[in-house]
This record gives C-alpha cells, structure tokens and sequence, in this order.
C-alpha cells in the first residue's frame, strides 16, 4: 500500500521508478525543488522519514539506522541534510540482496565540502540514481497525447486533425510552468510559483553554502541566462551581458566566479544545459561544441525577466525561444523516459542549425525543429532537408514540432512529420 498524496497526476518518472525498485536496494530521485519528487515516491513508499523534521535529523545524527524501520520501501525525503544516510543506505542494501528498500528524495547535491567528505561510497550498483524534471504537458494534461515519439520512430502514416490552441494559450503554459502546485491554481496567480522559487533560492538556498556569494550577482546572473535562454553562448557572452547591463559596482568580471556560481546553480538543479551532437556529420570539426543554455523550467526565465502573458503576446521573438525552452524540457522528459538524450546541433561555418537531436538507446537519432507559428513550417522543413543531405547516417524521422497548428501529419513530399507540442506524448 503506498502513501500517494489525494489528486496525485501520475508521472512517466514513475514506471522507470519501478522497474528501478525491482533491480536496486535504493533508488535517489534528484531534480529540482517542487518538481514533484517527494510526490512521486510517496506513490511507490510504505513508510517515509521526513528529515527536515527536527526529531528526525536529531535522530539521524546520532546514527542514521535509527530512522529506518521494516515498512519497505522507506522513503527518506532531503536526505542530504544529513549526509551519512548515504553510507548507511548502502551498508544496509548490502546487508541483503533484497531490492526496493529505500527511495531518497533530494533537492540539491551535496555542496559544502564538510558534507561531501560525510560520504565515503559512490553507492554504485546499491543505489540507482534518477532524474526528475518539472511536468511535461503530456503529464499535466495539456497534452492529448494523440502522437508518440515512439511512433514517429516506427514511421507511422497520419493526418489527423486535433483543434487548434491560441497562442495565449501557449503563453500561459510558458508562465505557468511544469510546477505540480500550478495546476489547480487561477491563470491570473501563474506568475507566483516560479517569481517564489527564484527568491527562495536567493534568499535560503545560497545561505546554505560555506562560501560568501553575491546575491545580488547571482540575481544578474540568472538574468542573463534568461535573456540567453534556448541560445548558444558561452562564458565571456554572458559576463558581457551582465557588464551591459549594470553598473559598474555589479560587474561580475570573474572567470572563476562565474563558473563558481554557475556550478551553484547545476548543484540547485536549476540548470538543464543541452550538450551539442557531432555524430555521422560530413565534416566533424565544423560542428560547435557549446551547450545550448536552458533553466530547469521556462517559467523561472519568465520570472528573472518579469514577463507575463501580454508581455510575451507583445514580444514574439522572447515568445520564440521561450516556447523552444517550453519543447525541449518536454523532450527531454519524454526522452529519459525512453532511456535517450537530447542534444542540439550547429555547423559553425554555416551556421546550420537543428534545435533538437533525439538519440535513442539502439543509437539511432532524429531531428527536431521547433516553430511556434504554422507560417514557419515551410522554413523549418527545408532546413531539415539540408541537415539530411549533410550526415552520413540519417536520421530514422524528422519532425517539426509547432505551438499554434491544428493537425498532426506527414509531409508527402519529404516524410517529415509536423506535430503540435499539445499532441505529443513519448
């Protein structure tokens, strides 16, 4: 019997969770805060430790074994608060070859180096490690689902008319985000989850760390990869934003600082950066090895840049990276689902650009191009064809996946398949 909490939205994490369980001792579910995580192993726990609980951490302290108990799998929820737990997780799966005992939950990773030095194994074949995202639209229902990746893959015929969405409907999701807490609440409140986050990592989450950060620099920082997000730059780019666009006091002209504080922000999970693809490509040292930069949901981008829905209405080059950001986390959901990666792609002679590169498991690939209006469709699919034209190994589909269209088909002159965001599933 699990502890699943009333109006529980099932999650795609939860059937690799699962199948996790029946294979490992313990299973460690990392993401972002509020994305869900504790939800979700409460769905597949029979007991649970809540460790941000005063009598439990003291417990902890004293000896870890003295907060596990026989009801398996036990849940042991912001588990790095008290880092030993780790060793003793594994000490105990080792203790038996049983499967499924514990399930950990946590927010950050292990940032002061007093806490990393608490851990003394990997937890290497004991403890599974598993990556939570913020909701896709399939998860949150605002996707039909009528289209799968699995699909495409398999080279299925389809025209199929789904009705269209508005483009204010899109811009909504955007704002809304992927937070399980946003569903529920009036579309005039959406800004108020990601614009809480934020400031709760600026105002308790860096105070956590032994190093004295610049909170105010950090704030400039995550707005420049707002204004950067679903682009490609690097380091220097981004202190030459923020030296734009603050005074002289603000400057953060540090290398080592930024990478610092980027480092702070991977360890927050706040950071989903895309890794580029060079495989199969006729000529490999054209191909650009920058990441594209995201933040772990569009809505957090909105939130450092101030936006809402009319502001985005009125600003559609914004409105355009956001809804790329808004596909890619769905993409990248949908592709750990089904055990692949997402990468982008870009010929830096060129300048040949493909959005999105799904690889599968077996290896085999697709493309992906994103377009937020019908009208680029056009563009979209010629550019796929010159992608084509360029690999030695092909993709196994191509596709280009658009915010405002009305039907799901495939091209018949070129098979590339034109999907709406609100119709796909994996």
């Amino acid at each position: 019997m699990s502890l699943t909490e009333k109006g529980y939205k099932k999650r795609l994490i939860d059937d690799k969770l699962k199948r996790y369980l029946n294979v490992f001792g313990a299973v460690s579910i990392e993401g972002p805060k509020w994305c869900g995580k504790t939800w979700t192993a409460l769905n597949h726990s029979n007991s649970v430790s809540y460790v941000t609980e005063t009598s439990v951490k003291k417990l902890a302290l004293i000896n870890p074994k003295n907060i596990f108990n026989e009801k398996r799998p036990q849940l042991i929820d912001e588990w790095q608060i008290v880092p030993s737990i780790w060793d003793s997780v594994r000490h105990e799966c080792d203790r038996s070859h049983e499967t499924g005992k514990f399930i950990l939950t946590g927010s950050t990773t292990l940032m002061k180096e007093k806490q990393r030095e608490e851990i003394h194994h990997s937890g290497a074949g004991r403890i599974a490690r598993l990556k939570m995202h913020t909701m896709s639209l399939y998860e949150s229902g605002d996707s039909t689902g009528d289209i799968s990746i699995t699909q495409m893959l398999e080279n299925i015929d389809i025209n199929k008319n789904v009705g269209e969405v508005e483009l204010k409907e899109i811009a909504n999701l955007i704002i809304r985000g992927g937070w399980p807490e946003s569903l529920n609440i009036n579309k005039k409140d959406y800004t108020l989850i990601p614009k809480s986050y934020i400031e709760a990592i600026l105002n308790i989450d860096i105070d956590k760390e032994e190093k004295i950060r610049d909170k105010n620099k950090i704030k400039m920082l995550l707005k420049s990869l707002s204004r950067n997000e679903s682009t490609i730059v690097n380091n220097k780019t981004i202190i030459k934003d923020i030296e734009e666009n603050e005074t002289s006091d603000d400057i953060l002209s540090s290398r080592t600082t930024l990478i610092d504080y980027l480092d702070l922000l991977e360890r927050l999970y706040l950071i989903e950066n895309q890794e580029s693809y060079s495989l199969n490509y006729r000529s490999p040292e054209r191909v650009g090895k920058s990441v594209k930069r995201h933040l772990a949901d569009p809505s957090l981008a909105c939130a450092c840049l101030g936006l809402n829905v009319d502001k985005l209405m009125k600003d559609l080059n914004t409105f355009g990276f956001l809804f790329e950001a808004l596909v890619e986390r769905d993409l990248r959901v949908y592709m750990e689902y089904l055990d692949g990666n997402i990468y982008h792609f870009r010929d830096n002679i060129t300048g040949l650009e493909v959005d999105s590169i799904l690889e599968f498991e077996d290896g085999e690939y697709a493309a992906v191009e994103i377009k937020l209006g019908y009208n680029e469709v056009d563009e979209a699919i010629k550019n796929l064809q010159l992608f084509y034209s360029n690999m030695v190994k092909k993709p196994k589909f191509m596709c280009v996946i658009v915010g405002v269209c009305q039907a799901i088909y495939k091209d018949p002159n070129t098979g590339i398949y034109v999907v709406p965001i609100t119709a796909l599933m994996p």
